[in-house]
């Protein structure tokens, strides 16, 4: 009890105190450094393992469509009778199959055809489905009606139909027409999506200061309507190229699709389902790197969700 008396009878003196130096460059420095929204984005893309594993699977696959036919010497359409069947060795990597034909040369060169489906259907139906949305909800109305009853007929046709009118139409079944059939209705969802994310966008402050100023609509639309949705709609896009792989593997499976001397993972395996009993290697190999491409790109997309959601940010 005296010692806490004493303590609070201390004198106190200027001389106990340190005065500190003050610096203007100091004072403005920013302890955490200033990152943009795609800074961000990849640091927490970053945190994500299957993300990341997915990221390299798919930069392996396409490397590997690249220069894969090209790594053993043989030729995807080149047959050899007495090569007819041949289980995986040191020669042929992944085998041969009931033509002769080498396997692992063809797995890469029908990866080319897969992923090009892939690619080129996806930012078709990215760039149709944000330009069409954008319109319909930026101009509202009467128009904004009309367009999403178009978007509603054709979404109601299947796609099957619409592949078999479009092979009709053109007297043909290659790489084009797939293109197209499968590019006529795949923006539809994309537009709708875009179309939501624009309706909530459009009454911002931003917006209306621009179109009170008179910006033209497609300025409006470029600069301010997309990069709002342009999160969105990246997410999709990951969604969308395994869904139109599997579309092309599906009706070549069918053999509705792409036909021989062509080649893809789905005549492959279109192929390879009468063997199945006798050299099923011949269906393991396509199948497989269908399924890795598919779950490599699905888990991108859920990657990509979580960093793109601003709700998530830490």
């Amino acid at each position: 009890m005296e010692k806490d008396i004493e303590n609070v009878n201390v004198k106190v003196t200027p001389e106990m105190f340190k005065r500190i130096p003050r610096d203007d460059i100091e004072a403005e420095k920013i302890a955490r450094p200033i990152i943009t929204f795609w800074e961000d984005v990849w640091r927490r893309l970053k945190m994500n393992k299957a993300a990341m594993i997915s990221i390299g699977i798919i930069v392996l696959l396409i490397v590997m469509v690249i220069i894969g036919p090209h790594l053993n010497g043989f030729s995807f359409k080149e047959q050899d009778s007495a090569s007819r069947n041949i289980a995986p060795n040191s020669l042929h990597w992944f085998g041969t199959d009931s033509a002769g034909r080498d396997i692992f040369t063809r797995i890469w060169m029908g990866g080319r055809v897969s992923i090009t489906i892939g690619l080129v259907c996806a930012f078709i139906a990215m760039i149709v489905g944000v330009a069409y949305g954008s319109i319909a909800g930026l101009v509202g109305g009467k128009v904004d009606t009309i367009m999403m009853r178009i978007v509603e007929i054709i979404s109601c046709l299947p796609y099957l139909l619409i592949v078999i009118l479009v092979t009709l139409w053109m007297d043909r079944t290659d790489l084009g027409s797939i293109l197209l059939a499968l590019s006529v209705t795949s923006w539809t969802g994309t537009s709708r999506m875009v179309r939501g994310q624009v309706l909530s966008v459009k009454n911002e402050e931003y917006v209306l200061a621009a179109r009170t100023l008179g910006v033209p609509t497609w300025k409006i639309i470029t600069r301010h309507i997309i990069p709002n949705v342009l999160a969105i709609v990246i997410v999709g896009l990951t969604f969308d190229i395994p869904g139109f792989i599997f579309s092309e593997a599906f009706l070549s499976y069918m053999g509705i699709g792409l036909q021989p001397p062509d080649v893809s993972w789905g005549i492959m395996s279109s192929e390879a389902q009468t063997q199945l009993l006798f050299f099923p290697y011949q269906l393991f190999f396509p199948t497989l790197v269908i399924a890795l491409t598919m779950l490599s790109f699905t888990l991108l997309g859920d990657g990509l969700r979580d960093a793109l959601d601003p709700k998530l940010r830490k």
